[in-house]
C-alpha cells in the first residue's frame, strides 16, 4: 500500500484530499500542529505533529512516505489574500521558507512524488475577460500569490534536477460541504437575514474535484506531471445561482442580488489537466452540493 503525508489535512480542502486518497487505497497520515478531533477521519488515518516554521525538522516528518501532498498554509483565520496581517516576514518564513525546506526534505528522504496546492492568485490582475492558461504570464499582486508562485518554481526546479516527481495545482475557489464547513454559509445567512448581498460572479471547483486532481498527480505517469503546473477549475457561479435555491427552500421574500458580469471574468483553462484524465463534476455536482448545504439545520435557526 502506498503511503502519503498530507499537510493541512484537516482544512476544508485537506479533508476532501484525505478522504479521497483514503478511499482509493492510500495509507494517509495527516501532518499539522494539532491532531484532528476524534471521529473526523477513519481510525487508520495517522497523525504526524508538524509546525510550519523554518526551525522544524521536516526530514523526520517525511521519512518513510512514498508521497507528499502539501496543502498546509499558515495565515490569519478566514483570510488567504491579506492573511499576513502585520507580520509579513513571519508570513513568508512560515509559508515560503518552510515549504522550500519541506520539499528539500522530501527529496532527501526518498519521497517519490510531491504535490503542491497552489492558487489562481499567482495570476494576479489580468486583462478583463482574458482566459488563464498555465502559460499566462503571472502577475501576483498579494503576498499570498507571490509565495504560491515562488513555491511552484522551487518545486519545479527540484523536479527538473532530481528524481522527485513534483507538480503544482493552481486551484480556484473551492466549494462543498465538509462536515459543518461550508464557504457560503455566511453569504446564505446574510441573504436570509435581509442584509445586502453584493453581486459577484466567480470561478469555483468542488473540493471533491480538487482531491481527484491531487490523486491524478500521484497516479499519472511521471513524465505527464513532473515539473508541471495545472489549472484546477470548473464552473462560473453567480451568487444568484447560490441564493436562488436558498430562496426556494426557505420561502424567503428578500430580493436576489443582481447578476455579476461574466464577460470580465478570467476563466481558467483546464484542458491540460483534462488531457491526463481528470474530469470535473460540473453543474450536477453543484446542484447536489447545494441540496446538501440546504439540509444544514443551522441555516434555518
Amino acid at each position: 500500500m502506498k503511503t502519503v503525508l498530507v499537510t493541512g489535512g484537516t482544512g476544508l480542502v485537506g479533508r476532501f484530499i484525505t478522504d479521497e486518497l483514503h478511499a482509493r487505497g492510500w495509507q494517509v497520515t495527516i501532518a499539522g500542529r494539532n491532531a484532528p478531533p476524534s471521529g473526523l477521519f477513519p481510525a487508520d488515518i495517522g497523525f504526524c505533529p508538524l509546525d510550519l516554521h523554518p526551525s522544524t525538522d521536516y526530514r523526520a516528518a517525511t521519512r518513510g512516505f512514498d508521497a507528499l501532498v502539501h496543502a498546509g498554509f499558515s495565515h490569519r483565520a478566514g483570510r488567504y489574500r491579506g492573511g499576513e496581517g502585520e507580520d509579513v516576514r513571519g508570513f513568508w518564513d512560515r509559508n515560503f521558507l518552510s515549504s522550500l525546506q519541506l520539499f528539500e526534505a522530501a527529496k532527501e528522504t526518498g519521497i517519490e512524488r510531491a504535490v503542491f496546492l497552489s492558487s489562481r492568485a499567482v495570476y494576479g490582475r489580468q486583462p478583463p475577460g482574458a482566459p488563464l492558461t498555465e502559460e499566462t504570464r503571472c502577475h501576483p499582486d498579494t503576498h499570498y500569490g507571490l509565495i504560491k508562485l515562488a513555491c511552484e518554481q522551487h518545486l519545479e526546479g527540484i523536479a527538473r534536477q532530481t528524481g522527485l516527481c513534483g507538480s503544482s495545482l493552481r486551484v480556484t475557489g473551492v466549494y462543498g460541504l465538509s462536515g459543518a464547513t461550508n464557504k457560503w454559509k455566511g453569504l446564505i445567512e446574510d441573504y436570509l437575514a435581509g442584509r445586502p448581498v453584493t453581486p459577484r460572479v466567480a470561478t469555483e471547483v468542488h473540493g471533491r474535484d480538487v482531491a481527484a486532481a491531487v490523486r491524478t498527480m500521484l497516479e499519472a505517469p511521471p513524465d505527464a506531471v513532473s515539473g508541471a503546473v495545472f489549472n484546477v477549475s470548473d464552473l462560473t457561479i453567480d451568487r444568484r445561482d447560490i441564493l436562488s435555491p436558498v430562496r426556494d427552500r426557505f420561502g424567503c421574500e428578500h430580493p436576489l442580488p443582481a447578476r455579476g458580469d461574466p464577460a470580465t471574468l478570467n476563466v481558467m483553462d483546464t484542458s491540460r489537466l483534462s488531457g491526463i484524465g481528470w474530469r470535473a463534476g460540473g453543474r450536477p455536482l453543484f446542484d447536489r452540493s447545494m441540496a446538501d448545504i440546504l439540509t444544514d439545520q443551522s441555516l434555518s435557526s
